[in-house]
């Protein structure tokens, strides 16, 4: 049986605007049914890189947070710290950059909590028992809320060919250990014309894993368990993650990671991805690229699979902006994301979703 995906374009009039069209959009996914007096809502979305400005509006999300507060629940808004050391790696420099993007509580009227405290060490260990991890790390606010709402920016990936609700969820809910896992195959390494041997890298290690050799950090390799603790603390930025995990890899372990964030809420938890201002790479980095197609409209729904399939054919089914990063598939029905990434398969995370029982790729298009 197909899932059930509802879109709303974004054509509006004075008495049903955008702010009306996300209301429909909540009612049909039928939030009421989901949330009970009192409840810890995480409202799981991204905040935007310092310098990006395609993330979702804050004066949108602040909907989706009076309809929560609307029907008892208690939101906040929330993301997990990253990776790699920009503005967004710990949750001091993470808030800062979500206030200056307009994530303020006077503009959403929910409080901003990263999801993995204050340098990605805040998570708990989810049983998947799954192919690629027995276990995936989560970040604890997730872990420990009562709801989930994925609010994603739709747009490209040059990982894993587009991000969406499985990207939002499986990558941005794991903490710092979660997306060490995701995105390498190895240790973390030392890039050796950084580091100044100043060794604080070898106090904070849990292992006793880094040493100075010839005044250059080195890590052992058998002893590091990759927890990224060594990350945050090299101001230097020498200790940096090993990005060699393959595209297809990556996406299996991001749907994995999708099914651990969702398990035991998976009938408290709602999908909406924005098909806004659809740029060619992640919400991740400093600037947005011009858009690959027009602005489409907002789709919702119960199913994290079908939501991102249904995202995928209404972005293929547009005329491909020239203008843009697209360098093929331009006609509608042609692959656009395949036109800026030619060699990435971004089937394969949901296939895969599919395969682990995350959500079907068989959907039905309701129009509101």
């Amino acid at each position: 049986m197909a899932s059930v995906v509802f879109f709303s374009d974004l054509r509006v009039t004075p008495r049903e605007n955008i702010f009306f069209k996300i209301s429909s959009l909540l009612d049909r996914v039928d939030l009421k049914s989901r949330i009970k007096k009192g409840n810890l809502v995480a409202i799981k979305m991204h905040f935007g890189e310092r310098g990006n400005t395609a993330y979702i509006s804050p004066v949108l999300i602040r909907k989706i947070v009076d309809a929560v507060k609307g029907y008892g629940g208690k939101p906040f808004l929330t993301d997990c710290n990253t990776l790699y050391n920009l503005d967004r790696g710990d949750a001091v420099s993470h808030l800062v950059t979500a206030i200056e993007n307009g994530f303020d509580y006077a503009v959403v009227g929910a409080p901003l909590i990263i999801g993995d405290g204050l340098k990605g060490g805040s998570a708990s260990k989810v049983r998947i028992d799954k192919e690629i991890f027995k276990d995936v790390s989560i970040g604890d606010d997730l872990y420990y809320s009562d709801n989930i709402i994925s609010v994603a920016h739709f747009k490209g990936h040059d990982l894993s060919g587009f991000g969406g609700t499985i990207k939002n969820l499986g990558m941005g809910g794991a903490s710092r250990v979660g997306k060490l896992q995701q995105h390498s195959n190895v240790k973390p390494v030392v890039k050796k014309k950084l580091c100044i041997g100043c060794g604080e890298c070898i106090e904070w290690c849990p292992q006793g894993a880094l040493s100075i050799v010839d005044k250059k950090s080195k890590i052992d390799t058998e002893r590091c368990i990759g927890c990224g603790e060594c990350f945050l603390i090299c101001k230097q930025g020498a200790i940096q993650a090993n990005w060699n995990e393959t595209s297809t890899m990556l996406q299996k372990k991001m749907a994995e990671y999708t099914l651990g964030v969702l398990k035991g809420k998976e009938k408290r938890s709602i999908f909406i991805n924005f098909l806004t201002h659809i740029s060619p790479a992640c919400d991740c980095y400093p600037c947005s690229d011009v858009p690959i197609v027009s602005d489409i409209g907002i789709v919702a729904s119960i199913d994290p699979v079908a939501i991102d399939q249904a995202s995928v054919d209404l972005v293929n089914k547009q005329v491909g902006n020239k203008a843009s990063a697209l360098k093929a598939n331009f006609d509608p029905g042609e692959d656009k994301f395949k036109g800026v990434y030619p060699h990435l398969d971004w089937e394969t995370q949901l296939h895969y979703g599919e395969e682990i029982g995350l959500g079907l790729r068989d959907y039905e298009l309701v129009v509101l």
